[in-house]
């Protein structure tokens, strides 16, 4: 049976009143449809259907609370949380599951919404940017789990904001543009958290706030990106963004990791090695990103190779200056190499791909799955989830790979954005249709943005199920579960957004309903279904 049919009968199956779903209780879990001498156990699962509703709407046995929004003060200081929340990461706090460190990124700014203003009421003046750096960046919120309701404990000295006003030094001493250090850290897409138990978290799209650099002719030329335009009162070289950031919770100490490269970097997920060294996986999103994974001489970012994958030949291909004439020829050193990566990695030939997003690891098997949004420039409307298959462990050289789920009408999905695994190994998946795109006919079957649960093993393997909508105009974003797999916590990022055209007809009142502005925020999800399906 093909994979659209398996499909198709699923969803007959699981919509019926009676579907009663299958799974073992153990790791390698498997969706059964028929009897099994195991007495596996049984689960109650309705999917949710498409919707345009301007609500976050979850499958039943599913519940969600607020645990933080766009604008709320977070500690004694007066801090604020951020703007257009994306990735998080829960690190415990005294071995428990049930309080810890939560780090959010803050991507964007939908200036109209910082300022409340509609768009020619904007001055772009030098105090609206400043306002606007402050909120993107990241926030730590220190949580704990009170009656089984998660609450931010706001007087904590841990609750702290990194934003695009906070100086952050560059590593190994680098020297970049003529700085060791610059200027914020802003455009924070996905990330990652080190086995040492710092976050990672990523700089995307740069170019929308400072610009971007191009080569002309063997010249540095600076490129005006008309969207932010924070480079007229803050002309910072674009070079100081595109980095992977490494924070410090517990010390509030943060680096850009230089030997990781700088690209519109989305993700950075950390895999140990079996002789302890680690391997980072890193997107990078835009029509044509490469893929990217650093390995590491220790335990440790202090040292190690950038390579870039060749998806056509299965190569990881080295980013280093020694030992290619090609990058000599086109760089002087190998700072200049990790600056301009997509360019080196572009020489070495690697493989332009359908803006690589998302990477996460299947700790069970040690598969790579990549989220590839879509691609105008190859007319991929819907992208699809990316496989790669290491041949001797991450730190490995050669890979074979393949497309895993494509997405579109017949997989129930378009534009897969960020991944994470539970502890049974199976996928989650959040979709990213811009908002000027949900509706509109070629994505007008899939409703507004959502949530997806995608097992990956037994007969059902790689179908997706909706287990969340997303309000009018938002997408979800950064998906992570608690460390007992009790709850999992996701942003939704950018409700109401097309409303920047008039304040005055809002397209979305999410979170608190009646005629309140749409805000930003991270939710908390529990539940009897999040704990059939992630407990034993």
């Amino acid at each position: 049976m093909s994979f659209h049919s398996q499909r198709r009968e699923f969803l007959k199956f699981m919509t019926s009143q009676s579907a009663l779903l299958s799974l073992s209780p153990l790791l390698g879990s498997e969706f059964l449809l028929t009897a099994c001498t195991s007495q596996p156990k049984r689960i109650s699962f309705k999917p949710l259907q498409p919707s345009f509703e301007d609500k976050l709407l979850l499958a039943e046995g599913l519940s969600f609370q607020v645990l933080c929004q766009q604008g709320e003060i977070i500690n004694p200081v007066g801090e604020a949380f951020g703007s257009n929340n994306d990735f998080t990461a829960f690190l415990p706090l005294n071995q428990i599951a049930d309080e810890g460190l939560l780090w959010v990124n803050h991507e964007s700014v939908v200036p109209e919404f910082v300022h409340q203003k509609n768009t020619k009421q904007l001055t772009r003046s030098k105090n609206e940017v400043i306002k606007e750096q402050e909120q993107v960046g990241g926030s730590i919120l220190h949580i704990k789990k009170i009656q089984n309701q998660w609450m931010v404990q706001k007087n904590s000295d841990f609750n702290r904001r990194f934003h695009g006003r906070t100086p952050i030094p560059f590593s190994h001493g680098s020297q970049i543009q003529g700085s060791g250090s610059a200027m914020g850290t802003i455009a924070n897409c996905a990330g990652g958290k080190t086995p040492w138990n710092t976050f990672l978290t990523s700089e995307e799209n740069y170019d929308e706030f400072y610009g971007d650099v191009r080569w002309v002719n063997g010249k540095r030329e600076f490129v005006a990106v008309n969207k932010l335009n924070w480079y007229k009162h803050f002309p910072l070289p674009p070079e100081h963004y595109g980095w992977v950031v490494e924070i410090n919770p517990l010390t509030g100490e943060a680096v850009k990791q230089v030997l990781l490269g700088r690209a519109s970097h989305e993700g950075a997920t950390v895999v140990k090695t079996n002789d302890s060294r680690v391997v980072v996986y890193m997107g990078e999103d835009r029509p044509g990103g490469f893929i990217y994974k650093f390995i590491s001489t220790g335990m440790h970012l202090k040292e190690g190779t950038l390579y870039a994958a060749d998806t056509i030949n299965g190569r990881w291909l080295a980013l280093d200056l020694k030992k290619n004439p090609k990058l000599q020829k086109a760089f002087k050193s190998q700072l200049d190499v990790l600056t301009y990566s997509h360019y080196a990695a572009a020489l070495v030939g690697a493989t332009p791909q359908d803006r690589p997003e998302d990477i996460e690891v299947d700790q069970k098997t040690g598969e790579v799955y990549i989220a590839l949004t879509k691609n105008p420039d190859t007319k991929n409307l819907y992208g699809s989830l990316f496989k790669i298959t290491e041949k001797k462990g991450n730190d490995s050289l050669e890979f074979e790979s393949k497309h895993w789920v494509s997405g579109g009408p017949q997989a129930g999905l378009a534009c897969p954005d960020n991944l994470c695994f539970d502890n049974k190994g199976n996928l989650w998946v959040t979709v990213d249709m811009s908002e000027n795109e949900i509706g509109k006919p070629a994505y007008k079957s899939f409703g507004n943005n959502g949530l997806f649960y995608i097992p990956l093993r037994g007969e059902l393997a790689g179908i997706p199920v909706q287990v969340a909508s997303a309000p009018v105009d938002a997408e979800l974003t950064g998906p992570s579960f608690s460390p007992d797999f009790k709850t999992l916590f996701l942003s939704v990022q950018h409700p109401g957004a097309q409303s920047r055209k008039d304040l005055a007809k809002l397209t979305s009142h999410w979170p608190n309903g009646k005629s309140s502005f749409p805000r930003s925020a991270v939710v908390s999800i529990q539940g009897e279904l999040l704990n059939q399906l992630t407990q034993s």
